[in-house]
């Protein structure tokens, strides 16, 4: 008879605690003393213990989950990737043993944004002027402690090297810390200045997907980790700069990205109801998906702020604070506890912060306004992705002559603004009848070699026929792999943990976009 226990020496076991270690340590001598007598009385003692270690082991186990799930409501994050890395296999480390090999990773990402620079021609200065705004936003509003306590309580528990304080020890002291963040902002409000220590990222790779090389940077994508204080800091601005924007509607109509009551939903409802809209009058429709090349990591700064000041309005010391903000901002690599070299962060806007997204829909919202002047033309964007569709008839296939000079157009603004089209990632659908797609094909020049049967637009599939049938089946597919890995935590999971989650594998996936099967 050998010992045999529920748990693995070679696998993780947080659930292990000094009881368990000093019972299992009992039950070895056990071992030992029954292999050296060979008695009976022995064997079925060790018999016993094991069992009642086992059971141990159990209980732990549905305790640790059980915790582990009630202390990470607010961030469901935590407990989708602790149970994900213990029923599939873990992605391979990143070898990274050394800073040498930190500022390997650091060289390549600053070489991969200088790249894209140089196959750019920006322009030189901001050549949208506005002759005359009838608003402005010149200064901030001043915080209160309740202000903190109100973002605070919004935002979710998140790590960072670069802070000093734990971001866990931040939220259980912030009663305490409170008056003296209302200065620091408000300081730093005021003045139009954001202090350097602020504008500090680090950068954590994460491997794009399990089965890539994990010795290729070019296979890692950059997560972006910045200081606590900081993203408090922006928190605040964002609010009062998205409250502007609301006031005077400044956010393109079609832009869902990053906007309270929009999202991938509102997007693909859009779309999808102007192509489902098209086919009941008889019309086909073309749907473009353009992808751009690390879009938030080549926006130029001197174009970004002579937007903010001469299409939004924005001057005085909300605009120095703004041009602070982007400036002398600098970022390390982080991999397994060690961090590379500093590097300055001259272009884009910084991934991982709360500001990032809001500028950089500012950054594009003149391209909303280039593509109003296409009438056949429709568009909606989310972030960086951009849609563009046009439908007809059999006697209109000249508008996708229109399409494509959009398309032009679309490709110049990007490239006179610093951003970069990916042809290699452009996709195509052609929705209508399988006999007439050949002929709409032919019409549409350079983007009929990226014509696709099915595309997947923000996660969900669209097909020629618009039916979803090939995006159930996937949906399907999925949600039972899911639920195969969950059986292996059903014995140590109680019901209520295990409800949470199936919520959380499960519910979250058929939920996503589920107005979309009413739609069709």
């Amino acid at each position: 008879m050998k010992l045999k226990t529920k748990t693995s020496s070679n696998s993780p076991q947080p659930w292990l605690n000094e009881e368990i270690a000093a019972f299992r340590r009992t039950c070895r001598q056990v071992e030992r003393l029954w292999k050296s007598t060979n008695l009976e009385v022995h064997r079925l003692h060790l018999k016993e213990m094991t069992g009642t270690l086992n059971n141990m082991i159990k209980l732990a186990r549905s305790k640790y989950f059980s915790d582990l799930v009630h202390m990470n409501k607010r961030n469901p994050k935590v407990v989708f990737d602790t149970i994900q890395n213990i029923v599939s296999p873990s992605a391979p480390p990143v070898p990274v043993y050394t800073t040498d090999d930190c500022n390997r990773f650091l060289q390549y990402f600053v070489n991969k944004v200088n790249e894209l620079k140089l196959n750019l021609k920006s322009c030189n200065e901001n050549t949208t002027i506005v002759a005359s705004l009838n608003y402005s936003w010149t200064n901030f509003s001043a915080i209160s402690i309740d202000n903190i306590m109100v973002v605070s309580k919004k935002m979710k528990p998140s790590s960072c090297p670069l802070d000093i304080l734990p971001s866990s020890m931040f939220f259980k002291v912030i009663d305490l810390i409170a008056p003296f963040l209302v200065k620091i902002i408000n300081l730093s409000l005021s003045t139009g200045t954001v202090p350097n220590f602020l504008k500090q990222a680090a950068i954590s790779p994460i491997l794009k997907k399990p089965n890539l090389d994990p010795s290729q940077p070019s296979n890692y994508r950059p997560i972006s980790k910045l200081p606590i204080l900081s993203k408090v800091l922006e928190k605040i601005v964002a609010e009062q700069l998205t409250s502007f924007l609301s006031n005077y509607e400044l956010f393109d109509k079609y832009q869902s990205g990053f906007r309270k009551m929009h999202s991938t939903e509102t997007t693909l409802l859009k779309v999808s109801n102007d192509i489902q809209m098209a086919a009941d009058s008889g019309k086909y429709t073309v749907l473009v998906l353009l992808d751009l090349s690390s879009a938030f990591d080549t926006v130029d700064h001197k174009i970004l702020l002579g937007r903010l000041e001469n299409e939004f309005g924005i001057a005085g010391f909300v605009l120095k604070w703004f041009t602070s903000y982007l400036t002398n901002r600098t970022f390390s690599v982080y991999i397994n506890g060690m961090l590379s070299d500093t590097a300055p962060l001259l272009h884009g806007v910084p991934q991982g912060s709360v500001l990032g997204p809001l500028l950089f829909l500012m950054y594009i919202y003149p391209l909303g306004k280039l593509l109003n002047n296409f009438k056949n033309v429709s568009y909606h964007f989310y972030a960086d992705d951009i849609q563009l569709y046009c439908s007809f008839n059999d006697t209109e296939l000249h508008k996708l002559t229109e399409l494509l000079d959009c398309l032009a157009c679309v490709k110049s603004w990007l490239t006179s603004n610093s951003l970069q089209l990916n042809s290699e990632k452009t996709e195509t659908l052609i929705v209508a009848p399988e006999n007439k797609i050949p002929i709409i094909s032919r019409h549409l020049g350079s983007l009929s070699s990226s014509v696709q049967p099915c595309i997947r637009n923000l996660g969900v599939w669209f097909d020629q026929s618009m039916s979803l049938d090939h995006h159930s089946s996937l949906l399907i597919r999925n949600c039972f792999y899911h639920l195969r890995n969950m059986a292996k935590l059903r014995a140590f999971l109680c019901n209520s943990v295990l409800e949470m989650v199936i919520h959380a594998f499960i519910s979250s996936r058929l939920d996503y976009c589920n107005s979309l099967f009413y739609l069709f």
